[in-house]
């Protein structure tokens, strides 16, 4: 029997690339994994929410904010009294620097608590305001300041979260994202440190040493975590075997991706395949 895809929602948002919604009383809880084309971000005040994030179950809890990057395969668990707002925004209104950090802590560190009278939640009541009146004099432009002052301390609170704001924007750091960037290109053809640290000029060591300090994990993590990832989504969205994906990977040895596949996920590739989507009752 084919294997229902995964439904990927594009061009759902408004013309000016936004939408705010409150979480108490707009949504319930999927029964199916999606995919965005576009950034969602949590604002959360109170209560707490449970998500899966790229078959990863993560807690949200108190006040927190937390970001789903276009393409994380994702559906909300749980709610217990959660209080806030899901933002919606269109990768076109985030700064490069914004992208850039979402992008050193995709799949790790996605979240952060924050205190309750952060400016965050102040902000987004006016960026609502501005939203919901198409009379308001310069809205465009509002908008997307607005936006960018939003999501830029939304990724503040994620580096904040993760005790490296002393080096953003730093060698260190844009080595790093570099890094990352190569490894979602080329992590079929290439998957040992030191070919990435050649390519960035740099010995292996400290190629981990840099990615370990800044993300948390050193680059042989990220590189593992990008092929296992493309698997987890390959197994679940398309009827291809594990030899061909194995294949479609870079592994001439299905053998071998099998038994790293395992190691990585602790089950294997059939089992992972074989497991039902959870029914939620909300």
């Amino acid at each position: 029997m084919k294997k229902q895809s995964i439904p990927i929602h594009v061009a759902e948002l408004e013309e000016n690339g936004i939408e705010i919604h409150p979480i108490s009383s707009n949504i319930e809880p999927y029964q199916m994994p999606h995919r965005d084309d576009h950034y969602m971000f949590i604002i959360q005040q109170a209560g707490s929410m449970l998500m899966e994030v790229d078959f990863k179950e993560v807690a949200i809890p108190g006040s927190s904010l937390f970001f789903v990057a276009p393409g994380q395969v994702h559906r909300y668990l749980r709610f217990e009294d959660a209080q806030g707002w899901l933002l919606f925004v269109d990768t076109s209104l985030l700064s490069v620097q914004s992208r850039d950090i979402f992008s050193t802590y995709f799949n790790a560190g996605q979240i952060a608590s924050v205190q309750k009278d952060d400016a965050v939640f102040k902000l987004v009541p006016l960026l609502e305001e501005v939203v919901g009146n198409a009379l308001v004099p310069l809205r465009e432009k509002l908008i997307s300041s607005l936006t960018d002052s939003l999501t830029s301390l939304i990724a503040s609170s994620i580096i904040k979260a993760k005790h490296v704001a002393h080096v953003i924007g730093g060698q260190k750091y844009n080595t790093v994202i570099r890094f990352k960037k190569l490894v979602a290109e080329k992590y079929s053809s290439l998957k040992q440190v030191k070919a990435y640290a050649e390519m960035l000029n740099i010995s292996p060591l400290y190629l981990n040493e840099i990615a370990k300090e800044i993300t948390g994990f050193p680059a042989s993590y990220w590189i593992s975590q990008e092929i296992i990832l493309e698997a987890r989504r390959m197994l679940y969205y398309t009827t291809l075997d594990v030899k061909q994906i194995a294949y479609a990977l870079g592994y001439d040895d299905h053998a071998y991706f099998s038994r790293f596949f395992k190691k990585q996920v602790g089950m294997t590739a059939l089992a992972f395949r074989n497991i039902k989507p959870l029914i939620v009752q909300s």
